[in-house]
């Protein structure tokens, strides 16, 4: 189930004794943590909630935590954090753990106990005698990155708990500076409802001006700019990243991660494969991949070649001499427009 319905859940059903928290996504970690969080009175969760990092601490303390009646209370809640045991890392770790012990517990959980497994990861080992026995027991809460439908519907979601309206104009807007990441998304919400705390309503001016775009965006207008040989608006956009403080070195290592990234695109949907085999193969977010994929259709592979060689470029002469960075994307971009007319481009 997804956090939308683990929280609905918590509201109207009895919780089940174990859980298992799955996903590298932050927010949708903790958003989980303190669903269950919430199911412990506060004035009982400083005896009742217990969590236990298993990089730090041993299985056992956190099973005997389990184990034990709640005090004053109904349940207890205790949260297991960074079960790596469960994965095939190979962690250097002093800390020893029981998993026979869990083996025993996860056979006969204790009814009066929520025992909770975050693990922020992308799969469990599924050869693990233990693994299978937890995905017997537990409840699997999905916290994996959402892709871009999932993250624009979960702002939605949010937004209209808390009793505010977002216009899609407005939520086109925070999906554009912020990739798509709903981490990223997320940490948006709470400025973004200030600023509308009396109408209610956002709009795409709130998020144009409380948002602030991300290099990567900022730099994917620029390799617009290139591909289109507009000299005028690339310069003033490279100018602009220079004078946000961003080193020259940052900005050209960003730009050839596009241009490496737009031909790599370019090759493997040439072999037919899909915006979502893509996103997974190249670990890139989906988002950025829909970008690239529209991207793509509109300019050759030797076009993306000799604006990533040009790049390659200036990286050398930014390392080796003391040149101006804005005369050597200058030069770049006059030596680009040159290949692309010699090309018929």
């Amino acid at each position: 189930m997804d956090i939308a319905q683990l929280s609905t859940q918590l509201k109207t059903k009895t919780p089940a004794m174990v859980y298992l928290i799955l996903g590298k996504q932050q927010v949708l970690q903790q958003q989980a943590i303190d669903a269950f969080t919430s199911l412990i009175p506060e004035n009982e969760q400083v005896m009742n909630v217990g969590r236990y990092d298993m990089e730090a601490t041993p299985l056992a303390v956190a099973l005997d935590d389990a184990m034990a009646t709640p005090f004053f209370g109904e349940r207890r809640l205790v949260i297991i954090n960074k079960p790596f045991f469960l994965t095939g890392e190979k962690k250097h770790s002093k800390v020893e753990h029981d998993l026979d012990s869990l083996k025993k517990y996860l056979e006969h959980p204790e009814p009066s106990t929520i025992l909770i497994f975050a693990a922020p990861y992308e799969k469990l080992d599924g050869r693990k005698g233990i693994v299978k026995q937890l995905k017997k027991t537990a409840v699997l809460v999905d916290a994996s990155p959402l892709d871009e439908p999932a993250a624009r519907q979960r702002v939605r979601t949010q937004l209209s708990t808390a009793g505010f309206e977002i216009s899609e104009a407005a939520l086109d807007e925070l999906v554009q500076r912020t990739n798509a990441d709903y981490g990223m998304m997320d940490a948006s919400l709470t400025k973004l409802k200030i600023l509308a705390y009396h109408e209610k309503k956002i709009d795409q001016n709130m998020v144009a001006a409380l948002v602030p775009q991300s290099l990567d965006e900022n730099v994917f207008d620029l390799v617009t700019a290139v591909l289109k040989h507009n000299q005028i608006k690339a310069l003033d956009l490279y100018q602009q990243l220079l004078a946000g403080q961003q080193p020259p070195l940052r900005i050209n290592a960003v730009l050839v991660g596009q241009f490496r990234l737009l031909i790599q695109i370019k090759v493997l949907s040439k072999r037919g494969l899909t915006q979502g085999s893509l996103a997974s193969q190249l670990n890139v977010h989906p988002y950025r991949i829909k970008l690239g994929l529209k991207t793509v259709r509109d300019f050759s592979m030797q076009a993306l070649e000799n604006a990533y060689l040009g790049l390659i470029r200036i990286e050398q002469s930014l390392k080796t001499t003391q040149r101006d960075p804005s005369l050597l994307f200058q030069l770049f971009m006059l030596q680009y427009s040159q290949q692309s007319k010699k090309a018929g481009a």
